[in-house]
């Protein structure tokens, strides 16, 4: 388990690194801004609670190989080596997508909202097939470190992460996207989907 356990760890240190370090810095070399919005709304509301649930996902995170490692036992029927393999493919692919979709976004990549600011309507790439494919993509590496590391606070992490995600999108992202771009995002929702393809598209 431990073996599994330091390769979760390795994994999430470099997805985190990438996702939210470099790109950052190549954030701020290319326009001058990292693209960090911070936790938007008063405490308590929709809004902050993304906020909050988005940075406990990531501390739980890095905690379940931790506590693994100290001696966490996995949960009950998970520890089997398959499990272990499909969770390892689903990070690496997870990895990939997250990669991919931030470039995709190229000069309108945030974390977060700043309701005064308007950035470019990403609708080309991975963005043609799913509205918010950096949040599938994130989800996706949760789940596949979850099962490379299957205790309960991976699950735990995940939970976050996913309740984290539908909050940002429904509660802060669509709104502001609405009120920015209008038509041209309606019609962007009505042919796309939320977070897989064809699920989760508007009618109008």
């Amino acid at each position: 388990m431990n073996g599994w356990a330091w390769a979760a760890f390795a994994l999430y240190l470099a997805w985190a690194g990438t996702a939210f370090g470099i790109r950052a810095v190549l954030q701020r070399r290319r326009t001058g801004d990292a693209g960090y919005r911070g936790i938007s709304g008063r405490p308590g509301t929709a809004p902050w609670w993304a906020g909050i649930l988005f940075a406990a996902s990531l501390l739980g995170g890095a905690a379940a190989p931790v506590a693994a490692l100290t001696g966490l036992p996995a949960l009950v029927g998970i520890e089997e080596p398959a499990v272990h393999w499909t969770g390892l493919l689903i990070t690496l692919a997870g990895m990939a997508l997250t990669l991919a979709s931030q470039t995709n976004m190229g000069a309108s990549w945030r974390v977060g909202v700043d309701a005064g600011e308007r950035t470019a309507l990403v609708t080309g790439g991975l963005f043609a097939h799913v509205r918010n494919p950096v949040f599938t993509a994130m989800v996706f590496t949760a789940a596949g470190l979850a099962l490379m590391v299957p205790n309960w606070i991976a699950v735990l992490a995940l939970a976050a992460l996913v309740a984290a995600v539908q909050l940002q999108v429904r509660v802060v992202e669509e709104p502001y996207l609405s009120t920015v771009h209008a038509e041209a995002y309606d019609a962007y929702t009505v042919r796309t989907g939320r977070f897989l393809p064809g699920i989760g598209t508007r009618t109008v």
